[in-house]
């Protein structure tokens, strides 16, 4: 296969394919400095930059964020009531009936190692005021920031 930027859904199928073919051609081990493990490198790198411009996923919500990590966790309610101020508010909060505080986000991160990010990006809660988002867009380098990272709602 000749190795280049993969522009259609064909090429990266195809690349797709070679490096289940490499990877499943050996028994052993392929070393990283063998010419297997540098196409593999290679490829794998290509085929997460074609991921990543063509198959864009949304960022979770903080209670998908939750959820996940109970699950992969194998945690109930009742396990994380502790770190959400009881078993009624863990209730609220996976229901979508109460936000979360700064606190119990610190405390998501920290005993369960849920990124900040995660707990915190999403949240469509919360909202600028009109009036106040639009004296904020009149300030150039927030304008430029925002419209930089197509944040703008």
């Amino acid at each position: 296969m000749k190795i280049k930027v993969l522009k259609t859904e064909k090429e990266y199928n195809e690349a797709c394919k070679r490096v289940y073919s490499i990877i499943n051609s050996k028994s052993e081990l392929i070393e990283p400095e063998s010419s297997e493990g540098q196409e593999l490198e290679l490829l794998s790198l290509l085929i997460e930059k074609y991921e990543q411009e063509h198959y864009k996923m949304d960022v979770p919500t903080p209670i998908e964020a939750i959820r996940f990590r109970m699950e992969q966790m194998n945690l109930k309610q009742i396990d994380i009531a502790p770190l959400l101020g009881g078993e009624t508010r863990v209730s609220e909060v996976l229901n979508g009936k109460r936000a979360l505080t700064l606190k119990m986000i610190t405390l998501l991160n920290k005993y369960l190692g849920i990124p900040l990010e995660s707990l915190i990006v999403g949240n469509k809660d919360i909202q600028l005021e009109e009036k106040k988002r639009q004296k904020l867009l009149r300030v150039s380098s927030i304008k430029d920031y925002l419209t930089s990272r197509a944040a703008i709602v």
